[in-house]
């Protein structure tokens, strides 16, 4: 990873939320993009430039956490964490209209930047950061990893995935003499699993099982185990439908590790539909009512979106081609039956 300078201060950021604020860069001929540079390969953005995203995301998303208003960083977000985000304010602006009484300002400090180099759009990079959400103060504090991207020069850095992992689960990335990093093709054959492929298998593993090649674990057996759990309960059965999410903002976006490997963030979207037996109402919390159309007779169907932060093997791998190092999901619609 390319550490490209600490952010001074502790910004003040918080964690899942969005942002708002439009920003038109000079580009200069030394600078990471050209006007008509689409085809070549340069960094997708600058040492400043990268920092300047982080602390507008941050400023956007405590905004926005404090009012439970999801406009105020709805320019800041996209993808997978953009639709849990904007969700969840959604409801929050229903279940407490008058403010968030609990508001914290996130603060996201120690910042590194992990910045690979491409042609054409869109561009990306991997914020590093150390968040006040972990409340030990010490060195094993999870870090924050926000992927930025942003679709052309006259758009906005918007955050497309958020995932929080240990220091020990960032692996080392493959940079060149200058410290910029390489992307991992979507249809890449160098990887066991190319990216572009993990949304739909994952979704197919957690229906059946198969594909096998990803490792055992909280996000993949037991996740299944715990389905099979909930299925047949007492007076409530539960299905589970899952499916791709990877196309537009949603598409996966990886980085090549030092081992030949990549590290890959990819979303997919999945329902679960609660049926409680004759007589009998699914329980329905506030904060998914708030999301919620129809009315809950016998039947709640909620739909998730939830983004993964994968460790990929190199091509070649015999067994575990595919960990899953860390999942964050989201209610972000409902409906009652």
């Amino acid at each position: 990873m390319r550490r490209l300078g600490r952010a001074a201060g502790r910004a003040a950021t918080r964690p899942v939320t969005g942002l708002a604020a439009m920003t038109v860069l000079a580009l200069t001929a030394s600078g990471c993009v050209t006007v008509h540079g689409e085809l070549e390969v340069v960094p997708s953005a600058t040492k400043s430039e990268a920092e300047q995203a982080l602390t507008d995301f941050t400023e956007a998303y405590n905004k926005a956490d404090k009012a439970n208003d999801p406009a105020l960083d709805a320019g800041r977000v996209t993808g997978a964490l953009g639709a849990i985000n904007q969700a969840g304010l959604k409801s929050r602006s229903v279940t407490s209209p008058q403010g968030n009484a609990q508001h914290k300002p996130l603060e996201l400090a120690d910042a590194s930047f992990t910045i690979p180099k491409k042609a054409g759009w869109p561009r990306w990079f991997v914020a590093d950061t150390d968040s006040n959400r972990d409340t030990d103060g010490g060195a094993g504090d999870n870090r924050w990893l926000l992927v930025f991207v942003r679709n052309g020069a006259d758009q906005l850095w918007e955050v497309a995935y958020l995932t929080i992992l240990a220091p020990g689960d960032i692996p080392k990335f493959k940079t060149d003499k200058d410290g910029w990093a390489e992307a991992a093709a979507p249809d890449s054959a160098a990887l066991s699993v190319a990216p572009k492929n993990l949304s739909e298998e994952y979704s197919s593993y957690l229906h059946s099982g198969k594909p096998e090649h990803f490792a055992a674990g909280a996000h993949t057996s037991l996740w299944r185990d715990e389905r099979r759990k909930l299925a047949n309960r007492l007076g409530l059965s539960t299905q589970y439908v899952d499916q791709p999410l990877d196309s537009g903002d949603f598409a996966p976006l990886g980085l090549t590790t030092e081992d030949g490997g990549a590290l890959v963030f990819f979303a997919t979207r999945f329902y679960d539909r609660q049926t409680a037996a004759q007589g009998y109402r699914p329980k329905v919390s506030p904060d998914v009512k708030a999301l919620m159309t129809g009315e809950v007779k016998s039947t709640i169907t909620k739909e998730w979106v939830s983004n993964q932060a994968v460790r990929v093997e190199p091509a070649g791998a015999d067994a575990d081609q595919v960990t899953i190092l860390a999942r964050l999901q989201g209610v972000t619609s409902a409906a009652g039956s």
